[in-house]
């Protein structure tokens, strides 16, 4: 892995608060992903399962995590499962964990090897009335391929029918949700690289270069700082490409006058960061363009004060759209009849501002989180309003990543990140 190992009292800690949740004489098991083939012998680049990672810090496929907090053997009430490491793998493929290094990463003192698994697996069920499978429940989640995790599952229900089945997820939505300060630091470390990059783009974007060229200078800085990438597919949309909200092609010339949609952020020790700044292709904002882009910078810093402990979700996106429509009025894009006559499902501010404002975010880019349930502190939250208006030609979208404090205004993760207008204009002509 290219960054820095991280404190194994993160992954104990999160596993002790995992098994108190479970139920009396119980089980649970984790899997690592797949690699993912692409064809011939290419695969995709290896990303951990969240979930093992979450609450081992194995990043390493072929893992499998179990947890029998009540086991009659000691050292059977948290197990790692890794494939073994030998000197033809470490040729081939760089070596694998040892099981003292899992025991490093993890804190997991025992560790044994996958072709064991199934022997110890039989043992362990004689001895545990449920077994809790790890499904994804994401609110936004639509997955047609069938992971290792669902193979494994349909396995051990067919092998073992009579025990009873619990969900994880309902539990790790609530765990993930609330950031360990280890966590906090570590996704601190993500923005802080995002920052660098950005900065970078602001002193080299210039008339005539093409979306992918400013793509190639976040991903240089990324490398150069110990990310593996970005966080997710990156948006680099200028002119009317910033109006089509998940625009990815990135293969556009950015044309003298444009303004340029970046939603980009690094990912940093499998923790996301997601940012989305807009900026001049020339280094100047036109008069009309900088009176939306401050339009929309007084929603985000309006809304960003709503983020506060008890907040309810939908009562928060309201108030956002009093904030939106308030500032559309303001820009002549809505007059009061637009918002006298407006449909209660569908209000007159989602002609320019249709999507939601903020989602939670941690070791994936849309992390875990129930929204039916009040915010609280340490939840970290995007904020990303935005206005798009392609009569104009330019769309702008501006987000932070924040975290929710005991009380008082959010901590803002890219507080160091250029945002106001006059600054990114200082920052390109300097």
């Amino acid at each position: 892995m290219k960054y820095h190992q991280i404190d194994k009292q993160l992954f104990i800690k999160n596993r002790k608060n995992f098994m108190e949740k479970m139920k009396p004489n119980s089980i649970a098991v984790f899997n690592s992903n797949d690699t993912y083939p692409i064809s011939a012998d290419s695969t995709m680049p290896f990303q951990q399962h969240r979930d093992i990672f979450y609450l081992s810090g194995v990043d390493q496929e072929e893992s499998v995590l179990l947890l029998f907090p009540d086991s009659p053997k000691e050292k059977h009430r948290e197990i790692l499962f890794l494939k073994e490491t030998n000197a033809h793998i470490a040729v081939w493929e760089g070596e694998k964990l040892t099981k003292n290094a899992a025991f490093e990463t993890s804190g997991i003192k025992t560790v044994y090897w996958l072709k064991d698994m199934e022997k110890t697996l039989f043992e362990i069920m004689t001895q545990c009335d449920t077994v809790y499978i790890n499904t994804n429940e994401h609110y936004r989640a639509a997955v047609e391929t069938e992971t290792r995790e669902d193979r494994f599952t349909k396995w051990l229900k067919d092998k073992y029918p009579a025990h009873s089945v619990a969900r994880s997820n309902p539990i790790l939505q609530r765990l993930r949700s609330v950031k360990d300060p280890i966590e906090l630091k570590l996704m601190q470390k993500a923005c802080n690289i995002t920052e660098k990059s950005f900065r970078r783009v602001l002193n080299f974007v210039k008339p005539d270069v093409w979306e992918y060229n400013i793509e190639a200078e976040f991903m240089h800085e990324f490398l150069n700082n110990r990310s593996k990438g970005f966080a997710y597919t990156p948006i680099i949309g200028s002119g009317n490409n910033a109006n089509v909200l998940h625009y990815i092609e990135n293969n556009q010339q950015c044309k003298a006058g444009e303004l340029i949609l970046i939603d980009a952020g690094a990912e940093y020790a499998n923790y996301a960061s997601d940012m989305t700044r807009t900026i001049p292709v020339s280094g100047r904002f036109s008069k009309r363009q900088k009176e939306v882009y401050n339009a929309v910078n007084r929603v985000k810093n309006d809304a960003t004060k709503l983020l506060v402990p008890g907040t309810d979700w939908a009562e928060y996106h309201i108030e956002v759209g009093k904030l939106m429509t308030s500032e559309l009025l303001g820009l002549g894009l809505l007059d009061k009849a637009d918002v006298q006559n407006e449909d209660k499902d569908w209000p007159a501010y989602k002609k320019y501002f249709m999507h939601g404002t903020s989602h939670h975010i941690g070791l994936d880019t849309h992390d875990y989180g129930i929204l039916t349930e009040p915010m609280q502190a340490n939840n970290v939250f995007t904020v990303e309003p935005g206005i798009y208006i392609p009569a104009e030609g330019f769309g702008i979208r501006l987000e932070d990543d924040v975290v929710i404090q005991e009380s008082g205004a959010p901590f803002n993760l890219m507080r160091n990140i250029p945002i106001e207008a006059d600054e990114i204009e200082e920052i390109m002509n300097s």
